[in-house]
């Protein structure tokens, strides 16, 4: 079971502590879809919240869409984007019924036999499909106040999928989407609701990434000293500051916590210089490393650097290979 925890005399208030826990919990698959979230008696008991507080984060949550209220039975985490289930037809299908129905038998028949859909997609489109990959898009949406997170994802899916893919700002989404007629868009849960509100009028299928669950560098800083200083080193703003968020609710002011991102060359000499424990992406940890080695002859004694394995969690990466036949 999740452990909340609320650090009474923090700045931020008490129910942002709680939704930005939760939210983490959901996107991190923790609570994946239909996990039924704790009541609200339960969670006032753990967090020593008053339930009407407790109340209040499960409406914003489901406001937002990550979670829906069944009447009698509690508050559920809603899927969301491809593995909802829905299926988005082609236009060119529906315009000629008959060929579609065609279609379907004969796919059905070869899944029947045990061809893979992949390889019944080879067999029916051998050589417009050789096409169709070539001129393939993968979109990676990203808010436009944090693109360093799309960049984030962008490197570690053309380093598992051995294809380019391309980084668009929510805000510029449909203007890109009005241009092509096929497109995969992928995003953080975090921003899945958003990103399917432009791309499913569009007949575009929006693939939702789950992030890693960061459970082996939380289980570390829940155990470093107290007065010890954690350096957080991402591409991403967004992660930087729900890491201070998270960290100041597990142990409160008892661990300085400082973050930046790579190209803020005088945050990271500060952190290189102080902290005693660095955590970075992978995309950032050459960088680290290079700043630690520069600064090596003002450090007394170095950093331990922890470079975390991915940010999007392998179980979506397995996904995302198969929808796109990769793998």
């Amino acid at each position: 079971m999740i452990q909340f925890r609320i650090q009474p005399d923090s700045e931020i208030p008490a129910s942002t502590q709680l939704f930005n826990q939760l939210r983490f919990a959901i996107a991190s698959r923790q609570y994946p879809p239909a996990y039924k979230l704790p009541s609200t008696r339960a969670l006032a008991m753990q967090t020593g919240l008053h339930r009407n507080t407790i109340s209040k984060v499960y409406r914003q949550l489901e406001e937002d869409g990550f979670v829906e209220s069944l009447a009698g039975s509690g508050i559920y985490v809603r899927a969301q984007g491809h593995e909802g289930g829905s299926r988005l037809q082609s236009p060119i299908l529906t315009q000629h019924p008959e060929a579609s129905k065609v279609l379907q038998q004969a796919l059905d028949e070869l899944l029947g036999q045990g061809y893979s859909l992949s390889q019944a997609r080879e067999i029916f489109l051998a050589e417009i499909d050789w096409r169709l990959r070539c001129s393939a898009r993968v979109l990676v949406a990203s808010p436009t106040q944090d693109m360093g997170v799309g960049e984030l994802m962008a490197y570690e899916l053309e380093e598992e999928l051995e294809i380019p893919v391309q980084i668009v700002a929510i805000d510029e989404l449909a203007a890109v989407l009005d241009k092509t007629t096929s497109a995969t868009v992928v995003t953080s849960r975090y921003f899945i609701n958003d990103v399917e509100a432009i791309a499913a009028p569009k007949a575009i299928r929006v693939i939702p990434l789950d992030i890693y669950d960061y459970n082996k560098e939380i289980n570390l800083l829940k155990n470093l000293p107290k007065d010890n200083c954690v350096g957080i080193v991402s591409l991403s703003s967004g992660i930087g500051r729900q890491a201070e968020v998270i960290l100041h609710g597990l142990r409160g002011d008892e661990l300085l916590v400082m973050t930046t991102q790579p190209k803020d060359n005088y945050k990271m000499q500060a952190i290189v210089k102080r902290a005693e424990v660095i955590i970075c992406d992978q995309a950032c940890y050459a960088t680290v490393q290079a700043a630690v080695q520069a600064a090596s002859e003002d450090i007394i004694r170095p950093p331990k650097l922890i470079k975390v394995d991915n940010y999007i969690g392998a179980n979506s990466i397995n996904l995302l290979k198969r929808e796109l036949g990769l793998g």
